[in-house]
């Protein structure tokens, strides 16, 4: 079951020729979500080839580099005939702004666009396999990150424990690994504690949006498997990081160490590091020692789980 990121921006608040405003494409087996829509995102999904087909965009904040895309993007999924109604999560209070946005340009979309407001804790988008929740960041208006985590599977079926046990081949190995007890052929039963092994975690992405470094996001991104994180300057210049209320990437690298995540991915990178961003990598790797990247715009990670090795 493939969970794939796109990043189609990865620029701070002034887009280079190099990165666009923030914009982050995840395609969890068909359901497509965005996590913030910068200015350009449609270009970038173009050149990305992730398509247009997005079920539900994830608002961070509303500074203009996180939507000045929405507008853009509504119009042409309305040319494209769309009709299946699209939903925008946000934070508390800022939906009636996010209205006015969507319908800027002075005529109703073509199709439905539903402006739902979620607090930090709460619960944006549920299904039976994985939700969406959202959590607290700290930038300089009201802002909060989401994490997208999987339930966990079922443990790993024994297959010659079962047939030792006169489990017939066919549905009853389903049944049994569903969950279900079934009747051998001596008509013993089995249960499924003894063909299944224990429950399986699932997959956990965290993305951040513009934030300082904060103890929520550590709680929020605890054993992640891939953590998008600010990291807009690097450690020289912490002092207007912290003005600015973004962070280094000595300061991202920090959180998914003490987080215990598996990979950091750092992004809203200044357009003062245009020519060469790799002192914020430097600085990240030298605070995390897990996997650190720094994606460039059009860049694709496949999030495994956690025990595809085994």
């Amino acid at each position: 079951m493939s969970l794939r990121v796109t990043f189609l921006g990865t620029g701070g608040a002034v887009p280079t020729v190099e990165r666009a405003a923030s914009a982050v494409f995840v395609n969890r087996e068909g359901d497509r979500f965005l996590f913030d829509c910068g200015e350009g995102t449609q270009r970038e999904m173009m050149r990305s080839g992730t398509g247009f087909a997005v079920d539900r965009v994830f608002v961070s904040h509303l500074h203009g580099d996180h939507v000045l895309g929405i507008p853009g993007l509504v119009q042409t999924l309305g040319f494209n005939d769309r009709t299946d109604p699209l939903t925008v999560h946000c934070p508390p209070g800022t939906d009636d702004h996010l209205r006015d946005l969507v319908h800027a340009v002075g005529h109703d979309p073509a199709f439905p666009v539903r402006i739902e407001p979620v607090a930090p804790g709460e619960v944006a988008h549920e299904t039976d396999e994985y939700a969406v929740r959202a959590f607290e960041t700290e930038h300089r208006t009201v802002s909060q990150g989401y994490v997208l985590e999987e339930d966990d599977r079922p443990g790993r079926f024994d297959r010659p424990k079962a047939e030792a046990l006169g489990v017939p081949v066919g549905p009853k190995f389903g049944r049994l690994h569903e969950g279900e007890a079934v009747e051998a052929e001596d008509g013993s039963v089995v249960e499924p504690e003894q063909v299944v092994g224990p429950p399986r975690p699932g997959r956990k992405l965290v993305y951040t949006a513009d934030t300082r470094p904060r103890e929520a996001t550590v709680e929020a991104a605890e054993a992640a498997d891939l953590l998008i994180h600010d990291a807009t300057f690097a450690d020289d210049m912490a002092d207007r990081a912290r003005d600015t209320a973004h962070s280094t990437g000595r300061e991202a690298g920090s959180i998914a160490d003490r987080a215990n995540a598996e990979r950091l991915a750092l992004v809203h990178i200044s357009s003062r590091y245009a020519a060469d961003p790799s002192p914020i990598l430097r600085d990240a790797r030298e605070a995390f020692d897990g996997e650190c990247l720094l994606p460039d715009d059009g860049d694709l990670i496949e999030v495994p789980f956690p025990d595809a090795d085994d």
